[in-house]
């Protein structure tokens, strides 16, 4: 059964022109991409994104840094994605990322550390609703070009 994730390249990843090899990676495993765009986040969408962390030490760090710059915002679909995506992109610490994800091979720190992707299926649903409204979904393709082709 197909499940949805969230992905952010962070402000970094944007910054350093890694857009098109990300989005790559999870398009060449398979994965569809049904949400997709470029954004500046606003202070509630931060707040929002990170509220588990509000009250802890680095908490300002986070949303100074998600808000310091455009991210690319993602919804993508696939069989067991958010479980394969997390592996994809690496441990938080680029240090300990296995050779091959995606903060092993262009992070440089935990702290700018590329990219973002949901944890669980709640985490999920509540990250893409930060980020996106359910018409900007595009997970039926024939929907999505009757769209295009009739300008509805």
């Amino acid at each position: 059964m197909a499940e949805r994730t969230f992905i952010a390249i962070k402000p970094d990843g944007v910054k350093r022109n890694l857009i098109g090899k990300i989005i790559t990676r999870f398009e060449e495993k398979g994965y569809k991409i049904i949400g997709l765009k470029l954004l500046l986040p606003t202070l509630e969408m931060a707040e929002k994104h990170y509220e588990e962390h509000k009250g802890k030490p680095f908490y300002p760090r986070l949303i100074e840094y998600i808000t310091s710059g455009p991210i690319v915002a993602m919804v993508i679909e696939g069989c067991n994605v958010i479980a394969e995506a997390r592996r994809m992109m690496g441990a938080t610490k680029p240090e300990a990322a296995e050779a091959g994800t995606i903060r092993f091979d262009y992070a440089v720190s935990q702290e700018y550390n590329i990219i973002h992707g949901s944890d669980s299926p709640a985490s999920a649903e509540r990250e893409i609703a930060i980020y996106f409204k359910e018409e900007e979904l595009c997970s039926d393709w024939n929907t999505m070009l009757e769209i295009v082709t009739n300008g509805k």
